[in-house]
């Protein structure tokens, strides 16, 4: 038999799959965008950029800016009653309005 792979992309086709009309390189305006410690952000994984990629457990969750680490910036979320903090590029991050 062989084993299984459980990788930190697994079980995920559907929920990182991009729609036909947003295949390809993503803007370079998702990459450039700025935020505020305080803002509130949707976590959207882009599947096309590795780096600064939250794991899939996060994808559509709102938290808030906490601070930054380098390019990426710290997002403050609650997963159940614990409260975490990622380390996410802007890349993978929306604004909520």
């Amino acid at each position: 038999m062989v084993k299984r792979s459980k990788g930190i992309r697994s079980k995920s086709r559907h929920i990182l799959r991009k729609k036909p009309r947003h295949r390809g390189m993503s803007p370079l305006t998702r990459a450039l965008q700025q935020f505020e410690v305080g803002d509130s952000v949707n976590i959207i994984i882009d599947p096309s950029v590795h780096h600064g990629m939250p794991h899939i457990r996060f994808q559509g969750l709102t938290g808030k800016i906490e601070g930054m680490q380098g390019r990426s910036y710290l997002v403050g979320l609650r997963d159940g009653k614990k409260q975490k903090t990622l380390v996410v590029r802007p890349e993978h991050l929306g604004r909520v309005n």
